[in-house]
């Protein structure tokens, strides 16, 4: 198989990884056009680079893209390999540009069209939805998932990369990761009341914090807190009613429930392996995106039905867009 990676920063070389672990046997060209960015994964990575899609896609038969450039480049990126008759998957979009073009022609060309939602491949948040579901009453929950900005990515100055933009901001992604799998596991939201604001001296045009009050269809309700403030880089949730309590601080080993019995806390344990890099916080682990680059070749070989795309990313981006006005 013949593949093409576009965008060779931090995710795109870590995509390339991944992809050589689930088959070294692929054939993979990456794709940017900063001469420093492709050097060094033709020196870490063995793999042949360029700095032209086109001529790419003009010298051989690609069967797959993957898109991991700023998300603003995504819409045209993705629709220019869907009509060369590529299956796509791609990071996270955060705007709904070209999303409709996109869906029809993926339908038209009968090609995979996969986003990117790499929670809902996390084995804590498989086993919280579980935990969740298996109630038969009603629970609230506490989540505050916040990172000072300038920690995101220490190696360059967060006004150089896509976080640094208004449409794309460091809040909104992080909206963008967590409303899927809090929609997946407690249910639609039917009512939202949102308090934000800028209170640091950050170098950005948008709101750095966000508290929301959410509640959700089913009649469970949340607290959730967001921010690019936070000094200290956590992610901690509590769930809780009257037959459950669990909290999570967002690390692969950080799950405990409340026996119930016993009055106890005890510590689920999720992983035989856990694999991490050591540029990134305790809370990324290389299991999740590997899960879900085998959910996307799973769904390239038997068509099977995919659980988050578009279509659902666009009500989620919708929903973003409210928060955020």
């Amino acid at each position: 198989m013949n593949i093409v990676v576009i965008g060779l920063g931090s995710m795109g070389r870590r995509r390339i990884r991944l992809i050589q672990k689930y088959n070294k046997m692929f054939n993979i060209i990456g794709v940017d056009v900063d001469e420093s960015r492709r050097n060094i994964a033709s020196k870490e990575l063995g793999i042949d680079t360029n700095d032209s899609l086109e001529q790419v896609i003009s010298s051989r038969e690609i069967d797959c893209a993957f898109v991991c450039s700023s998300p603003l480049s995504h819409n045209k990126l993705i629709n220019r390999c869907l009509k060369s008759n590529m299956h796509v998957f791609t990071e996270l979009n955060l705007v709904i540009d070209g999303y409709d073009e996109n869906i029809e022609l993926s339908k038209e060309k009968g090609k995979l069209l996969f986003l990117s939602s790499t929670f809902l491949f996390r084995e804590e948040i498989r086993k919280i939805n579980d935990i969740v579901k298996e109630q038969s009453g009603l629970v609230n929950y506490s989540y505050h998932i916040g990172q000072y900005l300038a920690d995101w990515h220490p190696w360059e100055n967060y006004k150089d990369f896509f976080v640094g933009n208004n449409r794309t901001n460091g809040c909104r992604e992080i909206f963008a990761i967590e409303l899927p799998w809090l929609i997946n596991t407690f249910g639609e939201i039917k009512d939202i009341v949102v308090k934000k604001d800028k209170i640091s001296s950050l170098e950005i045009g948008y709101n750095d914090n966000y508290i929301l009050i959410v509640e959700h269809i089913s009649g469970h309700k949340g607290m959730l807190a967001v921010d690019v403030i936070s000094r200290k880089a956590v992610r901690n949730l509590e769930v809780y009613g009257e037959k459950i309590y669990l909290s999570w601080d967002g690390s692969p080993q950080g799950l405990n429930v409340i026996n119930i019995e016993t009055k106890s806390e005890e510590n689920i344990v999720l992983y035989d392996n856990i694999e991490q890099l050591k540029e990134y916080s305790s809370f990324v682990i290389e299991n999740a995106y590997y899960n879900e680059i085998c959910s996307f070749f799973d769904g390239i070989k038997n068509n099977s039905n995919l659980i988050y795309g578009f279509e659902k990313d666009k009500i989620i981006l919708e929903l973003i867009d409210r928060i955020e006005a």
